[in-house]
């Protein structure tokens, strides 16, 4: 179980919570339902993909002007993404700035560095999920130069039987702590109660402190 420690919200950073592929803000129901005993300040954007068709970086576009209506320009928060919300994530910290206003990222089953599972799909048509290939243009930008991500607090979640991560462990990024969670799906990593369990420690390993 987690910490039944609760952190005052005034010093606690907002948390944003980023979905990926098919999944909408309902994917963080349980997750948002353990956030809520802390009195935690989160949000969930509604980015819509059109089945992948949507390009991620347009997608992080999209989160940005989010986390900018939500939270203002000088807000410092903390970003957790799952699946594809994790690269939209990443796209958002290392090409559209949110690196200078973020403390920690968690990216829960990720491609970080791309799916088989994406590799014969055309960019024409489904770009978004084009994105995902191993050996993507976007992948290799992001991971040419991770050195933005090296002043956040990053942790990887993955699971080594993931079906929509092929091959699992590579669900994770180049720099921070790697947690490899026991459970038999990908969607089990953002519902299974043990990957919750998880994701609430790293979210409450230093929510006492809010400076950033």
């Amino acid at each position: 179980m987690t910490t039944s420690v609760t952190v005052p919200s005034s010093v606690r950073r907002p948390l944003v919570l980023v979905h990926g592929l098919w999944d909408s803000p309902r994917l963080f129901n349980r997750l948002v339902r353990r956030l809520d005993a802390y009195q935690w300040p989160v949000s969930v954007p509604h980015l819509p993909h059109r089945l992948g068709a949507v390009p991620l970086v347009t997608l992080a576009e999209r989160l940005d002007d989010h986390i900018r209506q939500r939270w203002g320009d000088g807000c410092v928060i903390d970003l957790l993404g799952f699946s594809m919300g994790g690269i939209i994530s990443r796209v958002w910290l290392q090409q559209l700035g949110g690196a200078r206003r973020t403390h920690r990222f968690i990216s829960v089953g990720s491609p970080q560095r791309g799916t088989l599972t994406a590799q014969w799909i055309p960019r024409w048509l489904l770009a978004g999920l084009a994105d995902m290939k191993r050996g993507s243009s976007l992948l290799r930008s992001l991971n040419a130069d991770p050195s933005l991500l090296q002043a956040l607090d990053c942790v990887s979640c993955f699971c080594g039987c993931d079906l929509m991560v092929v091959p699992g462990w590579q669900a994770r990024l180049p720099v921070g702590t790697v947690r490899s969670i026991p459970v038999l799906t990908h969607q089990q990593l953002i519902s299974n109660p043990h990957a919750l369990d998880v994701l609430m420690q790293a979210l409450l390993r230093d929510a006492s402190s809010a400076d950033g």
